[in-house]
């Protein structure tokens, strides 16, 4: 197959319960019309994630679009993924920036030298995992370790919606509101409504927050004068990175969450497609650190590849990597609209806080999710020691000094579920060689 070749296929192969496998695709206008939907499907988090963060939402989609075009060429449209912003990363770029949670972050540069300084560490661990194998990543990071790091990215989180999106009694209540709305829609949706949870949802309450606030006077009316304002096409603002060591340093160990979401991403379509792509995860792993390094480098968040998308192709049994370089060219467009940035910043603050509730206990559940799918066994003390230890350490964002380094909450949760797990490997061991030695 070339890079832009695929076999020509049509719906009757899924009629009859076959799927579209990555290196074919159907007839063009069906494929545009899938890439769409993956647009769709990216969408709400892609948008979502920039916003927790303080960034540009138009350059967040751009990168998105340009990192997913990387990504098809590295692994040289083998592996079907859309890369969309990392919620990862949401933690410690507010941590690293000191973002306030609110409007634009005027301090966006020191934690895109940080992102920069993440996707390196991601494309060297790519290289050699290219080189050696995926043994070594499995053994480093088992499930007990990755679940409790996930579960931290949320939990760590917690207190920036409850205590920084919620100025008055009536941002609380509409918090509350949003959350339901949510909630709602997971539970009484169905079809791809159901999958655009979070986007429908939030659209629900700020429609309740403009009949509240801009029609009964609750509460601080929307400003709806810079969507009139914004030109609908125009070149989105981009920013410089400042490298700063703290910031790189704090940043760079979301690599490990990102190489465990890619791990799961790949071993999720070998299941579904039934083809082995373990040759290409070290390709999937340089592809996507080379995405969050040029994104960061445009002042972009950080990348990963997207959990919505495997559950589209999941549904529709379509695994073309066709579809998603149309998705990909779809985003770029999208980017270069300051109409769309400009919708996208009137969204009420309390409202992207009710949703931000729900997102970050969505990441930490998502943590759990790891440990009940791989049967982690908390009778084992290794494993409730890890956890337990990891879950506080990151709640609690338990900080240690180097010097003139800080490196807390994710950060100390993940080096420490890391390095806790080896060591008590390792007194495991000596205790059970002292048994049998002692054995008569």
């Amino acid at each position: 197959m070339g890079l832009f070749s695929w076999t020509a296929r049509d719906a009757q192969v899924l009629q009859r319960g076959g799927v579209i496998a990555p290196d074919e695709r159907l007839p063009w206008p069906q494929t545009a019309a899938m890439g769409v939907q993956h647009v769709i499907a990216m969408f709400g988090a892609t948008v979502l994630a920039p916003i927790l963060m303080g960034f540009n939402p138009n350059i967040a989609i751009l990168m998105s679009g340009v990192g997913t075009l990387i990504f098809f060429l590295i692994t040289a449209g083998r592996v079907p993924s859309y890369l969309g912003s990392s919620f990862a990363f949401i933690g410690v770029v507010i941590a690293a920036s000191a973002y306030a949670g609110k409007g634009p972050n005027t301090n966006i540069a020191v934690a895109l030298g940080g992102i920069i300084a993440c996707g390196v560490v991601y494309a060297l661990i790519g290289a050699i995992v290219q080189a050696a194998g995926t043994g070594w990543i499995e053994k480093l990071m088992p499930p007990v370790v990755t679940g409790a790091v996930v579960a931290v990215i949320g939990l760590n989180l917690a207190s920036v919606p409850v205590k920084n999106m919620a100025a008055s009694n009536f941002d609380s209540w509409m918090q509350a509101v949003t959350f339901l709305c949510v909630g709602l829609v997971a539970v009484l949706a169905r079809g791809m409504v159901q999958r655009l949870l979070i986007l429908v949802g939030l659209i629900l309450a700020t429609v309740v927050y403009a009949v509240l606030a801009n029609g009964l006077g609750l509460g601080k009316p929307m400003d709806f004068a810079g969507i009139a304002n914004a030109a609908w096409i125009g070149l989105p603002a981009f920013t410089a990175p400042v490298f700063d060591a703290n910031a790189m340093l704090l940043i760079a160990p979301v690599a490990v969450i990102l190489v465990a979401e890619n791990l799961g991403h790949i071993r999720a379509v070998t299941a579904m497609t039934g083809r082995n792509l373990d040759a290409y995860l070290g390709r999937a792993f340089i592809g996507d650190g080379v995405a969050t390094i040029v994104s960061g480098m445009a002042g972009g968040t950080g990348v990963t590849t997207y959990a919505e998308n495997i559950g589209v192709m999941a549904a529709t049994k379509i695994y073309s990597t066709a579809v998603f370089v149309v998705a990909a060219l779809l985003a770029v467009v999208l980017g270069f609209s300051p109409k769309f940035g400009a919708v996208i910043q009137a969204i009420p603050l309390p409202v992207m806080g009710g949703v931000s509730i729900v997102v970050f206990g969505l990441i930490a559940i998502a943590g759990a999710k790891i440990w009940v799918d791989n049967r982690v066994d908390f009778s084992q003390n290794r494993n409730l020691i890890v956890a337990a230890v990891t879950l506080v350490l990151g709640t609690g964002d338990f900080t240690l000094k180097f010097g003139g380094f800080a490196l807390g909450g994710i950060g100390t949760a993940t080096f420490g579920a890391i390095l806790l797990y080896a060591l008590l490997g390792r007194g495991h061991a000596a205790v059970q060689r002292a048994a049998v030695a002692d054995a008569p």
